[in-house]
């Protein structure tokens, strides 16, 4: 048995929240590369929630941008948030394994600068993909 879609779609929102929290703490230790990790993670998370909330069962990828490019096809006004988030996919796997990067290590490639973006990048899409999801606490 399938669960309910919007009881599945508040299960990954949830988690996506709780990862722009995680992300706020690696912010403040200075663990950058964590944060923008993080913030991809919770973008993703949140429009996983959202395809699911529509009754999509089997949601993959990675992408941010093709993943609102699916909700977009679902929901229109997500396409005005593609381009926003599409900057997001770049944190996906460089911000965690060396060989993701030409020569140094993720935890000194970012900066305090690309953590603020961003989380601040996440939270814009995270308040825009609340808003379209029907679920309620």
């Amino acid at each position: 048995m399938k669960p309910n879609p919007a009881d599945e779609a508040r299960r990954w929102f949830e988690q996506a929240q709780d990862d722009i929290a995680a992300a706020v703490h690696m912010t403040n230790g200075g663990f950058h590369n964590h944060t923008c990790f993080l913030a991809q993670q919770a973008v993703e998370k949140a429009l996983k929630a959202f395809l699911l909330s529509r009754g999509a069962w089997d949601v993959r990828g990675h992408s941010v941008a093709d993943l609102c490019s699916e909700a977009a096809k679902v929901h229109q006004p997500f396409a005005a948030l593609v381009d926003i988030v599409a900057p997001l996919d770049k944190f996906y796997i460089p911000t965690r394994y060396p060989n993701g990067l030409p020569g140094g290590t993720p935890s000194k490639a970012f900066d305090r600068g690309d953590a603020e973006r961003a989380l601040e990048t996440a939270r814009r899409a995270m308040s825009f993909i609340a808003e379209q999801l029907p679920i309620r606490d």
